[in-house]
């Protein structure tokens, strides 16, 4: 191992992030396992790439198919591109039916950026101050906890606002947060920069995925709305029926965005992403730019991606998810009723988490343990991950598949980690 990590270091440069202090060399998966160098296996529950599961046999026959008989580029006709649009489309509410294909949700990010610009003249971008969302040039700016030092001037044009937090901030009804995008914007105009875009996860993942009541966005969508903006929905972590009460998570907050982008679980671990808007800022965007995408779209991509589709379906992993994640959120709570440290607990769908605390009434994050407390699971064969603004929430997102017997495992460990952490032995 510490030769792999040297050789990892020398090969691709300082500062490469790798989870957990003491790295897994991961060599094969299957389903909702990994398997390490040495053959121990892992439970997975963290993965939203190997969506409908690690070398899902559908999703590699598909890939392999496709691979066999032809790649190429979408400046040659082919059904492909056209078979997937139509399936994917159909799981949107109109007026979201046209798309544009391309390799990550990085890319996909900055194209709806330049398609709010090409919509309004403007370029100001208001978006969380605990978000992330992807690290092309422009994207990369929009986070705050990965800051580039070079700034190419592009911080001028974005404003951050605070992003909700249902543990400490009261907004039952999302209207503070749209107070605070309304400020946002009239920053933006004052500046003479103008407004384009509000751009979300709709569950606010990364922000630590706050409680939210129905249409809690709805007020901040009607801001942007109004100021004649675009509603930019963030979906890769949040889409394809992860949130299990809908196939999108912006379906569940009650609005239609204007821009909706994917990635990551789109193909199940094949580098494919993209996002779906209407026809007229499709037309727009068209017009304004001139934008190509050589590995975007290709046959292959494609193929990978109605094979995920055909997986959520068949296999109704939708429903699985709306399942387990109200057994993950009884589970959670029986643990938090046990550990003073646990202080809120939380679930979307397949999302689910608790929030450590040092005490309950200060509310006061409990960084530190949760780090330890990922690394402990780590070491018992369960893989996960912490998250929030103060990186206190685990940060519990695994395959879709993942079943009862698993969440059995894994909150039974959990449990065993936190008795063992706490002294409640």
């Amino acid at each position: 191992m510490p030769d792999l990590i040297e050789r990892r270091r020398r090969l691709l440069g300082p500062n490469v992030s790798t989870f957990y202090a003491e790295p897994v060399h991961i060599v094969r998966g299957e389903g909702v396992w990994l398997w390490d160098a040495d053959g121990r296996r892992y439970l997975d529950c963290y993965n939203n790439v190997a969506h409908v599961g690690h070398a899902n046999p559908r999703v590699v026959e598909a890939l392999c198919n496709q691979a066999r008989t032809l790649n190429t580029h979408t400046r040659y006709l082919h059904e492909g591109i056209l078979d997937y649009v139509e399936r994917l489309t159909a799981t949107f509410d109109d007026p979201l039916s046209t798309a544009i294909l391309t390799c990550t949700g990085s890319e996909a990010n900055d194209i709806a950026l330049r398609m709010a610009e090409a919509m309004t003249g403007k370029r100001g971008i208001v978006a969380t101050d605990a978000t992330y969302h992807g690290n092309t040039t422009l994207v990369s700016h929009l986070s705050r906890s990965n800051v580039p030092e070079v700034g190419f001037g592009l911080g001028q044009y974005l404003r951050h606002v605070e992003a909700p937090d249902s543990y400490r901030i009261p907004d039952p009804d999302g209207q503070r947060f749209a107070g605070h995008v309304e400020r946002a914007i009239a920053e933006l105009d004052a500046a003479g920069i103008g407004f384009a875009a509000l751009i979300v996860c709709p569950l606010f993942l990364n922000e630590g995925f706050p409680a939210q009541n129905p249409g809690w966005l709805k007020p901040a969508a009607e801001a942007v709305r109004r100021a004649g903006g675009l509603l930019i929905c963030d979906e890769v972590q949040s889409g394809f029926g992860r949130c299990g009460s809908h196939f999108w998570a912006h379906q569940k907050q009650g609005v239609t965005p204007d821009v909706v982008t994917m990635g990551k679980p789109m193909g199940n671990g094949h580098p494919v992403a993209g996002l779906v808007t209407t026809p007229e800022i499709m037309a727009r965007f068209r017009r304004s730019f001139r934008y190509f995408n050589t590995f975007g779209g290709n046959p292959v991509s494609c193929a990978v991606a109605l094979a995920v589709l055909d997986e959520l379906q068949d296999r109704a992993l939708q429903a699985n998810a709306a399942h387990i994640g109200r057994l993950a959120h009884e589970r959670l709570s029986e643990l938090a009723r046990k550990y003073e440290v646990i202080g809120d607990v939380r679930q979307s769908g397949m999302v689910f988490g608790a929030e450590f605390v040092l005490d309950r009434t200060r509310k006061t994050p409990a960084s530190e343990f949760a780090d330890q407390v990922v690394n402990a699971m780590r070491q018992r064969g369960i893989l996960l991950s912490k998250l929030g603004r103060h990186k206190n929430t685990l940060k519990i997102r695994p395959p879709m598949p993942f079943g009862a017997v698993h969440l059995e495992l894994l909150m039974d460990t959990l449990d065993s980690v936190l008795a063992e952490m706490t002294g409640q032995q």
